[in-house]
């Protein structure tokens, strides 16, 4: 790069390496079937990588699944775990009676500090 003159190049427009001696390593095309709405992804891997079973399908985001000959590969989802909501984990710390005393405890705290404002906006409505 020092014999080259950088005046009057576009900067980061161009690379100023060049492809010599360059070796490329081996690929392999795989292709993806997905089980929604049946499109076809052709993926590009190394040829010596693991190929995954399962992928994301680009068009519809469900799960494509690796085409082997004329099937497919099957996936064991035995293994997943299931996502716990933030119902799920205050169920673990509450029963659901317990749950309905602290709603009416906060109904109660509300509607006092409402005080009679309340009664005031409802005749605002109706009006």
């Amino acid at each position: 790069m020092a014999d080259r003159s950088l005046r009057g190049i576009r900067l980061g427009a161009q690379s100023l390496q060049s492809e010599e001696g360059v070796v490329f390593h081996e690929r392999a095309k795989h292709t993806y079937t997905c089980t929604s709405c049946g499109r076809d992804t052709t993926m590009t891997f190394a040829a010596d990588a693991e190929v995954p079973e399962a992928w994301e399908c680009r068009t519809c985001g469900a799960e494509a699944l690796l085409r082997i000959g004329e099937g497919t590969a099957s996936v064991d989802h035995s293994g997943d775990k299931v996502p716990r909501s933030h119902w799920d984990m205050l169920l673990e710390r509450r029963t659901i009676p317990e749950l309905e005393e602290l709603l009416e405890e906060r109904l109660a705290y509300v509607r006092a500090r409402r005080g009679a404002g309340e009664d005031v906006s409802r005749d605002k409505i109706s009006a």
